[in-house]
């Protein structure tokens, strides 16, 4: 058993513990980044965010082909050559994970495959993936210890995944796109699949509990995307609650029991596959969790504070273990103030408030900041309003065909009470995911509204439409009433 001893010892090589490696190291800290799997990037790289967008990106030239029919262009899509759809998927995924790891070595980041525990104090042990005998585990003595143990799939009670009720991993790794589809849940992995799966073909039935999809965001824009997928063939059943999965008898697939608020009866579907999308827990479940004394709340997740400090000395914890946002961008800036902490810097914590969500549903929904009813709930926000832009205005919505929707959220805050800012912002749009950016510069930078509303936005393009709301929330209409 050697013995190593160094500034960060880092668990977890997702987003969040690889940006801590890497700005550690630029900082000049010696780091060591600890990945019990055998490619780096955790969930967001290998299971999540790379190989869904992939597939995504494929899936949204079936639905352009479609489109283009209403413009005149006479074009069909054949088939879908599965094998090479997946090349594509896994290539993608290589490339980024491979360009990790070269960073990381440029940046002299030791990366070390294998299992690792806090076994005590500024103490880390790891279980070596290859390695047997006396040379099975390390120990490493570090100064401060980052853990990032991320998250998985939540089960639905008394349904574990199987072959035929699926996780959104087992999903993105179908030998082909099932014929048809049953998806649990209305957040953005759910909305995702759904998006995407009837795009390729997929008869698919969303079984959601309130009455629109992202329930938990902008009720105007999160409509405008139930009523999109709904256009686009995607059967959403609302008020719902799964009673029981069965698998199906005499084929594969499965029955799927469930009643809603309408009525008592249960009502019943067939799919092929059901995949099941209610959130993630996260990996805090390990013994030496509790060994080391990390204090865990609510749903497992680790308290921190706006830093990153877990309760025990010297011992930090991000992204899907801590509080707030399970975003991989999230982690990234987490991981950031985690290392620039540790290096005597004074960075400022993240503001969750200010952190985007994007859905790369089509068309793509984005939101950043408060929602009216936020606002109107926080007692540091004066004259809340809400100014909602009609987007079949712009030309290139409209061109698109696709649906749309642009809310602003306007106040002052009670430090600066004559000045109005942006509070919040919320869109439904092509490239919404693109555009959120520059609302969240502004919510973030609290910048003047009257100057936001100066900005010039290029004509005729979807930014454009952000650049009309800011205008007509600042009581200067354009190209609207």
């Amino acid at each position: 058993m050697q013995n190593t001893h160094i500034d960060i010892a880092i668990i977890g090589g997702g987003p969040g513990g690889y940006a801590t490696a890497l700005r550690a190291s630029e900082l000049g800290l010696s780091v060591v980044l600890i990945n019990r799997e055998d490619r780096l990037g955790g969930t967001c790289l290998n299971r999540g965010c790379i190989p869904s967008k992939a597939l995504i990106t494929a899936t949204r030239a079936i639905h352009n082909v479609d489109e283009a029919k209403r413009m005149g262009i006479n074009a069909h899509v054949e088939s879908i050559d599965f094998a090479k759809l997946t090349e594509f998927k896994n290539g993608s995924v290589k490339a980024m994970t491979d360009g990790l790891a070269s960073l990381l070595a440029a940046r002299k980041v030791t990366v070390i495959k294998g299992e690792a525990s806090i076994v005590k104090n500024h103490c880390v042990r790891v279980k070596l993936n290859e390695a047997k005998g006396d040379d099975a585990s390390i120990e490493i003595t570090a100064d401060n210890i980052v853990v990032a143990t991320g998250s998985r799939p939540r089960p639905l009670p008394n349904h574990p995944f199987d072959d035929a009720i699926i996780d959104s991993t087992q999903a993105l790794n179908l030998p082909q796109f099932p014929k048809s589809a049953v998806i649990i849940g209305a957040g953005a992995v759910a909305v995702e699949f759904a998006s995407m799966w009837n795009a390729a073909g997929v008869d698919v039935t969303l079984l959601i509990r309130h009455e629109r999809v992202l329930s938990h965001t902008h009720r105007r824009t999160s409509m405008a995307l139930t009523r999109a997928l709904t256009k686009d063939g995607v059967r959403i059943v609302t008020h719902s609650h799964v009673a029981k999965i069965e698998k199906s008898a005499n084929t594969h697939g499965a029955t799927v029991s469930y009643s809603t608020d309408k009525d008592e009866t249960t009502h019943q579907v067939n799919a092929d596959v059901v995949l099941v999308a209610i959130g993630r827990d996260p990996n805090t479940d390990a013994a030496w969790f509790g060994n080391a004394g990390i204090e865990l709340v609510e749903n497992g997740l680790v308290k921190t504070d706006a830093y990153g400090r877990t309760s025990q000395p010297d011992i930090w914890a991000l992204g899907d273990i801590s509080e707030g946002p399970a975003l991989a961008y999230r982690a990234f800036e987490q991981g950031i103030v985690i290392a620039e902490s540790i290096a005597g810097l004074n960075p400022k914590p993240v503001d969750n408030a200010t952190v985007p969500e994007v859905v790369f549903s089509t068309p793509e929904f984005a939101s950043v900041g408060l929602t009216m009813e936020q606002a109107k709930a926080d007692p540091t926000v004066i004259g809340p309003k809400e100014t909602a832009y009609p987007m079949m205005g712009n030309a290139r919505i409209l061109m698109s065909g696709e649906t749309g929707s642009m809310s602003v959220i306007t106040g002052s805050h009670a430090d600066k009470a004559d000045t109005p800012v942006i509070l919040g912002v919320h869109m439904l749009a092509p490239d919404a995911g693109d555009l959120i950016a520059e609302a969240e510069e502004l919510v973030g930078n609290r910048v003047p509204l009257s100057n936001a509303a100066r900005l010039i936005h290029p004509h005729p393009t979807y930014s454009e439409a952000f650049g009309e709301a800011l205008l007509k929330a600042d009581g200067r209409p354009l190209h609207t009433r």
